[in-house]
């Protein structure tokens, strides 16, 4: 089995800053890309930024600028670093992997459990 487990999340004021970690934990042979998604109340879950095993990013324009997500391989580790942190950013964040438990299965997509962020104005 694999399992993710995030951290980090809490209750910021506007402008502050957080730092989100999802480490995967279990049967993986590898890691490919690694995301940070969130989904606030009464809306869609949404791609907040992702990275590939080559370490290319992609961001979303809400938070380009503001968020930096990272890997440590080594670790099996994902982080989120968020600065300059809005209202609007509140929501539950979630880490989500494609992994690859054997040589011979496929990848799919695993899921950590959210962590809430919440900011104040």
């Amino acid at each position: 089995q694999v399992q993710l487990v995030e951290s980090g999340g809490g209750l910021v004021q506007a402008g502050g800053s957080l730092r989100l970690s999802c480490a995967a934990s279990g049967s993986i042979f590898s890691i490919n890309d690694m995301g940070w998604y969130r989904q606030a109340p009464g809306k869609q879950r949404e791609l907040v930024a992702a990275i590939t095993s080559d370490d290319n990013t992609n961001y979303a324009d809400s938070v380009k600028g503001r968020f930096t997500i990272s890997r440590d391989n080594g670790k099996n580790t994902v982080y989120l670093q968020m600065n300059s942190l809005k209202p609007e950013d509140t929501a539950v964040y979630y880490c989500k992997f494609n992994i690859n438990r054997a040589l011979i299965l496929p990848a799919r997509d695993y899921w950590g459990q959210g962590t809430q962020v919440t900011v104040s104005s």
